[in-house]
């Protein structure tokens, strides 16, 4: 006799179509981009130094020329969540959007979850844009998209666990509720926020624009009543967020 297989249950199994994309957009720009370095077209030395800085000052956020009125600054929030600032920042978004975004789309859907993904990024950008209006640095990174993604599943999955990694405990890896470690990731964030120069270096604040948003968002399209206790067993995730 079949047993019947509980959705919840059968969740780590799901192949999360949207999340693999988006994380292969991340890297495949990476590595072709002259960030990486792996792309010899960009050339050596201080040919490779200026492709980088005209890469990030045509596709991120520089928040002084946001409010110029021209159309394609405006979309900068959104191109700028594709650039990376260097492996190290590429490899702590897409892990953390590997851990967390499959549960996160299967619950609201793929096309819903793209739509969700994109327009929290854009609003964090934006957000953090608009807090430093008068900043000439450029802003770039997924980060704020990842932490509406984080905001989103420590609603929708309060009691799922996860496992971390913690500097401070010799990155041993240990496992807690998701709703304990995504809130001292979230007041860890909010913390530092209240520390943020003018000029973005970490956009601590665009990850709690974006955590707020994506929490906000899953609890205006679910309600408390479609909250789902799940276990995920994806591995080890470190604690914190590599950041723009």
């Amino acid at each position: 006799m079949t047993a019947p297989v509980h959705p919840v249950r059968s969740l780590r199994a799901v192949f999360s179509r949207m999340t693999n994309v988006l994380i292969g957009l991340c890297c495949a720009l990476f590595v072709l981009g002259p960030v990486s370095g792996l792309n010899r077209t960009y050339g050596t030395g201080d040919a490779l130094i200026h492709a980088q800085n005209r890469y990030f000052a045509r596709w991120g956020v520089i928040p002084l020329d946001v409010w110029s009125g021209s159309s394609r600054v405006l979309l900068t929030p959104l191109t700028a969540l594709f650039v990376h600032a260097n492996w190290l920042h590429l490899l702590g978004n897409v892990l953390f959007l590997y851990v967390f975004g499959g549960m996160v789309e299967t619950r609201l859907g793929r096309l819903p979850f793209t739509v969700f993904y994109l327009t929290v990024g854009y609003l964090a950008l934006l957000g953090y844009a608009a807090a430093h209006a008068s900043s000439a640095q450029t802003l770039v990174g997924a980060s704020g998209a990842v932490s509406g993604v984080l905001g989103a599943f420590l609603f929708l999955f309060p009691r799922a666990r996860v496992t971390s990694l913690f500097p401070f405990l010799f990155f041993l890896p240990l496992r807690f509720p998701a709703w304990l470690v995504l809130l001292f990731w979230f007041c860890l964030q909010w913390q530092a926020a209240g520390h943020d120069p003018a000029g973005p270096g970490v956009a601590y604040l665009a990850h709690v624009v974006g955590f707020a948003l994506g929490f906000l968002y899953a609890w205006a399209r679910h309600g408390r009543r479609d909250t789902v206790g799940a276990t995920r067993d994806n591995g080890p995730s470190a604690e914190g967020e590599s950041q723009p």
